[in-house]
């Protein structure tokens, strides 16, 4: 086993049951780089679906657990979407080398996601070592990074201004922090 010749994060995977196949590809090719991957194999011992699966990794990224993640189901879109919901993660679906790139490189992402009915196993590799062997560039992206991470947070203190500049009416039977 070769160490990695770029920094080596802290990885997670996991899947929901229709991508154990190209968990066990990935796994072992990642593995095979020299990196050190945790099967959280949250639905092993469980009955779940991919979002609670999802949650579990990417609320694991968040505590600090692990660095990065990857999430595998039928077509990675379900799990990226529901990754996305923990506040300060963000996932994307990438089936091709320039997006799996750009992920890290331009938007920071923690996670990526793929699909095993859309990928096939030895470009789901070279997909996931390219995310592996990118880090995020700043540059032109960095402001952009930044305002995402600044909406989200307005987002969850729902003081979102609508179009026009007022303010969401409250909704009825909840209350304004």
């Amino acid at each position: 086993m070769t160490k990695p010749s770029f920094p080596s994060p802290r990885i997670a995977i996991d899947c929901d049951p229709f991508a154990e196949s190209l968990k066990t590809v990935i796994l072992d090719h990642v593995k095979s780089l020299g990196h050190e991957i945790v099967d959280l194999a949250y639905g092993a011992t469980r009955r779940v679906d991919y979002p609670d699966i999802a949650i579990n990794l990417a609320s694991q990224i968040r505590r600090g657990r692990f660095d990065r993640g990857i999430l595998l189901c039928g077509t990675g879109l379900g799990v990226a979407m529901c990754a996305n919901k923990v506040p300060g993660i963000y996932a994307g679906t990438c089936h091709d080398v320039y997006s799996a790139e750009r992920l890290r490189k331009s938007n920071d992402a923690q996670i990526i996601t793929l699909g095993e009915r859309v990928i096939g196993p030895e470009l789901a590799k070279m997909v996931v070592e390219a995310w592996l062997r990118s880090d995020f560039a700043g540059g032109g992206s960095a402001s952009k990074v930044q305002r995402m991470r600044q909406l989200e947070r307005r987002l969850r203190r729902n003081l979102t201004p609508l179009p026009g500049g007022r303010k969401p009416r409250k909704a009825p039977g909840t209350a304004r922090s």
